[in-house]
């Protein structure tokens, strides 16, 4: 059974944070998007509610992660080529984004990862699955 994905962050400003993934090529569904939540579309099956603090304390009793200090979570989104990659983290860069960790070039995975205006990381990875299905065949 395929189920959707619905992702919750908390961000401090949820104009800021529309208008950086909006320059990373993400929209937004305006049904569930306010001043104090944003539905970012990921694909037909994910999406991620960023939700100003105030909004995200009504879903939890725990305290919110300062993700500029601390992890919560590494959010890692595929693409399609390395390439790919290297347009989207770049293009993060440039949209105000920080680095989070070094490319790494294992043969068959490539990734980058940034850290978006609020401290969540996010990493890009391609996976060279016809690579991946010949490292296989040599073990």
């Amino acid at each position: 059974m395929s189920r959707k994905l619905y992702v919750n962050i908390a961000v401090k400003d949820v104009q800021a944070s529309i208008a950086f993934f909006t320059e990373l090529g993400f929209t937004f569904d305006p049904q569930f998007t306010d001043e104090h939540a944003a539905s970012m579309i990921v694909n037909d099956d994910t999406a991620f509610m960023l939700l100003d603090h105030g909004r995200f304390a009504d879903f939890t009793k725990k305290s919110i992660v300062d993700s500029t200090t601390g992890t919560e979570a590494i959010f890692a989104i595929g693409a399609g080529s390395r390439q790919e990659v290297d347009d989207l983290v770049e293009a993060a860069f440039r949209a105000g984004a920080g680095p989070a960790d070094d490319k790494q070039d294992h043969g068959f995975m490539y990734g980058w990862s940034f850290q978006d205006l609020d401290g969540h990381i996010w990493e890009v990875m391609y996976m060279d699955t016809a690579a991946f299905a010949e490292l296989q065949q040599q073990a």
